[in-house]
C-alpha cells in the first residue's frame, strides 16, 4: 500500500519536524474554550442577573474567541509546513496504572480550519440571533446554550486524543438537546429533542466502542500513540476500528443509517438549525473520519464502506428535499446530502480528505446563510414554514432574496462561485479509481448534483418567486439589521470563499494532516467532460424546477404525488423502519424481561416465602401451651431415643 505522509500527531511522536510544545500564541489555544464556556457558565448560573447583559456577553465572548483563532492562525502561517503542528499540554489527567494520558490540545492545520469556521460562522449566528430572539423572554439561557454548543465542539477539534474528542462530542450532544428542545413546552419541541439525543446515543456506543477497541490494541488512546502505530496492527482490527468510527460519525452527521433526527431538529429556533448544520454538530462525523485518516488507509473495506453510506446519504437527501414543502426541513435534507458529499470524499483516501474538508468549509457559509435567511422569511411570515404558502416575496425582503439567493447559486455549483470549486471537485475526485467504483460513485455524484439544483432551486422559487399566495392577513416585511448583516457576510462567503481558498492553496495547506496525493490519479473521464456533463444536469434541475415552480401554478395545499413523492415527504420510512427494528423489538424484550422477573425471580423468591410460611404455621400448632401435650411430646421423644438405641 502506498506509504503516506501521517497526521502532525504522528511527527510529534516520531520525526524532527515534530509538533513542537506550543509558543507563542498557540500557547493560548485553551482560551479557545474558554471564553465561550465562561460565557456560558456566567449566564447559566447569573440567572436573571445577567438578563440584560447576557446576550451581549456571550456575543462578546464568541467573538473573543475567533480574535484568538485568529491571531493563531496568522503566526501559523509564518510558520514552515512541518512546523505548523504545536501542542498544548493542559493537565495530567488519567494517571491509572498503564494509561497515563495527559489532557492538551493539537493545534495543527486541520483543527485549526475547524476553529475558524466555528468561532466566525458561530459568532455571526449570535448576531443573528439578538434580532431573532428579541422578545423571547428567556433569550439569555438560549444564548447561554449557544455558547456552550461553541465551547463544547472547539474542544472537540482541538482534542489531542480520542478520549478528549469524546468529551467534546457529547457536549455538542448535549447542547444540541437543550437548543432544539429549547422551546419545550410544545411537546412535539420536547419529542424532537429526545429524538436526536436518542439516535445520537447510538452513534455514540460506535464511538465508545472504537476507543476501547483502541486501548486494547495500541494501549494508548492519544493521536500520539494511536496513529503512528496504524501499521503495526492487524488489517481486521484497523477494519473494526474503523467501522465504529464510523458508525460515530453517521450518529453525529445524520448519515445512514442513522439520520432520522435531522429533519425533526428543525423544531428548535432557526439560529439553532444554522449552527449545528453549517458550523458544529454534522461536521464532526467528517472530521472524526479525516483526523482518523491512517486508519483508514490501512483498511480499505472500512474506507469503501465510508463511501456507501456517504453515497446512500447525499442520494436519499437529495430525493427527500425534491418533496418537502416545510422550507427548513428542505434545508435539512440538503444538509444530509451535502455532508455524503463530504463522508464520500472522505472514503476515497489521500485523493478526497482536503476536498471533503474544502467542500465542510464552503458550505458552512452557504448554507449557515440559506438557514438564516430561512429565518428572516419565517420572521417576516409569522413563523410559518410551508413555501405553498409564500410566493413572490423578492419584492418584500430584497435583502433576504439577495442572499438567499447567493447561497442557492453557491450550493448547485453556478460557475465559479463557492460550491463550483469545492463540490466539483469532490465529483472528479469520485471518477478516480479502478473496475465499477469510479464509474458508480462518479455518475452518482453527478446525478445528485442535477438532483440538487432541482430541489434547491425548487425552495428558491416557491419561496420568492412565481404566484403570490399568501393570505390576506399577512404583512411580509424585511428584517432588521441585527439579522441581515451576518446574512450579506455569509453570502460574500458564498460568492468568494470557495475561489480564494482553490487559489490560495488550501487543500495543499492541508496535505501534512490529511497527506499528499502522491502519484498522479487521473479520472476515468476527461476533466472537462465531467464539468460539461455536471452544468448540464445542473442546468436541467433549474430549468425543470422554473417551469413547475415559478412559471407553474403551486397547489397551497400539497397533492397527494405519485409513490416517490410519498416515500420521499415520509423520510423513505426511516422512523417506520427504525420503529418496527428497533421500537417494537424493544418493547417485546422489555416485557419479556418484566414477564422473567415477575414469574421467574419474583415467582421463586414468593414461591420460597410461601414454603416457608407454611411449614412455620405446621410447625406452630405444636406451640399450643398445654403441659400434656409437651409431656406427650418428651415422651414420645425418649421412646424414639431408647427405640434407636435398642
Amino acid at each position: 500500500m502506498q506509504t503516506m505522509m501521517w497526521t502532525a500527531s504522528q511527527l510529534a511522536a516520531e520525526g524532527p519536524q515534530a509538533a513542537a510544545q506550543a509558543q507563542g500564541m498557540a500557547a493560548l489555544a485553551w482560551l479557545l474554550i474558554a471564553l465561550p464556556l465562561v460565557g456560558a457558565a456566567v449566564l447559566l448560573l447569573g440567572g436573571r442577573r445577567t438578563n440584560g447583559v447576557g446576550p451581549g456577553l456571550a456575543v462578546g465572548m464568541s467573538w473573543a474567541s475567533f480574535g484568538v483563532g485568529a491571531a493563531i492562525l496568522v503566526e501559523m502561517l509564518g510558520r514552515a509546513p512541518g512546523e505548523r503542528a504545536q501542542h498544548v499540554h493542559l493537565f495530567s489527567w488519567l494517571p491509572v496504572g498503564t494509561l497515563n494520558l495527559n489532557a492538551g490540545l493539537l493545534v495543527d492545520q486541520l483543527s485549526m480550519t475547524f476553529v475558524m469556521l466555528v468561532t466566525f460562522v458561530g459568532s455571526l449566528i449570535l448576531v443573528y440571533s439578538l434580532g431573532y430572539m428579541a422578545h423571547d423572554p428567556d433569550k439569555r439561557r438560549f444564548f447561554a446554550y449557544l455558547n456552550l454548543f461553541v465551547a463544547a465542539m472547539l474542544l472537540l477539534v482541538l482534542a489531542d486524543s480520542y478520549l478528549l474528542l469524546y468529551v467534546g462530542w457529547e457536549g455538542v450532544g448535549l447542547a444540541s438537546y437543550l437548543l432544539i428542545g429549547f422551546w419545550n413546552y410544545r411537546p412535539e419541541y420536547a419529542s424532537a429533542a429526545n429524538k436526536a439525543f436518542i439516535a445520537n446515543r447510538v452513534g455514540d456506543f460506535g464511538l465508545g466502542l472504537a476507543i476501547m477497541t483502541m486501548f486494547f490494541t495500541f494501549g494508548r488512546v492519544d493521536y500520539a500513540g494511536v496513529l503512528p502505530a496504524a501499521g503495526e496492527a492487524s488489517q481486521v482490527t484497523l477494519t473494526v476500528i474503523g467501522l465504529l468510527l464510523l458508525v460515530g460519525a453517521c450518529g453525529k452527521s445524520a448519515q445512514f443509517p442513522l439520520q432520522s433526527w435531522l429533519g425533526d431538529a428543525m423544531a428548535g429556533p432557526t439560529p439553532v438549525s444554522a449552527l449545528i448544520h453549517a458550523a458544529t454538530m454534522v461536521t464532526a462525523g467528517v472530521y472524526l473520519v479525516v483526523r482518523s485518516n491512517p486508519i483508514y488507509n490501512l483498511a480499505p473495506n472500512a474506507q469503501l464502506a465510508v463511501v456507501v453510506v456517504g453515497a446512500i446519504t447525499l442520494t436519499m437527501g437529495a430525493i427527500i428535499g425534491c418533496a418537502k414543502d416545510d422550507i427548513k426541513k428542505a434545508l435539512a435534507a440538503s444538509t444530509m446530502s451535502q455532508i455524503g458529499y463530504m463522508m464520500l470524499a472522505a472514503g476515497l483516501g489521500p485523493i478526497g480528505y482536503a476536498f471533503a474538508i474544502f467542500h465542510l468549509v464552503t458550505h458552512g457559509f452557504f448554507k449557515a446563510g440559506m438557514f438564516l435567511g430561512a429565518g428572516s422569511v419565517m420572521h417576516g411570515m409569522g413563523d410559518r414554514v410551508d413555501m405553498r404558502t409564500f410566493g413572490s416575496l423578492s419584492g418584500k425582503m430584497k435583502t433576504t432574496w439577495l442572499t438567499f439567493g447567493a447561497g442557492w447559486l453557491a450550493i448547485i455549483g453556478f460557475p465559479l462561485l463557492s460550491g463550483f470549486w469545492s463540490k466539483d471537485k469532490i465529483i472528479e475526485a469520485a471518477f478516480i479509481g479502478h473496475g465499477w467504483r469510479p464509474w458508480v460513485f462518479g455518475f452518482v455524484t453527478m446525478l445528485a448534483a442535477g438532483l440538487t439544483a432541482f430541489y434547491m432551486s425548487r425552495l428558491f422559487f416557491m419561496t420568492f418567486h412565481g404566484d403570490k399566495r399568501w393570505e390576506k392577513d399577512d404583512h411580509p416585511h424585511e428584517s432588521p439589521a441585527t439579522m441581515t448583516i451576518p446574512m450579506i457576510v455569509l453570502s460574500v462567503g458564498s460568492v468568494l470563499l470557495g475561489g480564494l481558498l482553490w487559489f490560495a492553496g488550501f487543500t495543499t495547506w492541508l496535505e501534512p494532516v490529511t497527506g499528499g496525493h502522491g502519484e498522479e490519479h487521473h479520472p476515468v473521464l476527461p476533466v472537462p467532460v465531467i464539468t460539461g456533463l455536471t452544468l448540464v444536469l445542473v442546468a436541467i434541475g433549474v430549468a425543470w424546477a422554473y417551469r413547475m415552480y415559478w412559471q407553474g401554478q403551486v397547489a397551497v395545499s400539497a397533492p397527494r404525488g405519485s409513490f416517490w413523492t410519498r416515500l420521499a415527504r415520509r423520510d423513505f420510512y426511516q422512523d417506520d423502519v427504525n420503529h418496527g427494528a428497533l421500537v417494537l423489538p424493544g418493547r417485546g424484550l422489555v416485557r419479556a424481561m418484566v414477564s422473567t422477573d415477575d414469574q421467574g425471580v419474583d415467582g421463586a423468591a414468593m414461591g420460597l416465602a410461601n414454603g416457608l410460611r407454611g411449614a412455620s404455621g405446621r410447625v406452630r400448632r405444636i406451640q399450643n401451651g398445654f403441659v400434656r401435650s409437651y409431656a406427650l411430646t418428651m415422651l414420645l421423644g425418649v421412646v424414639v431415643i431408647l427405640g434407636a438405641m435398642w
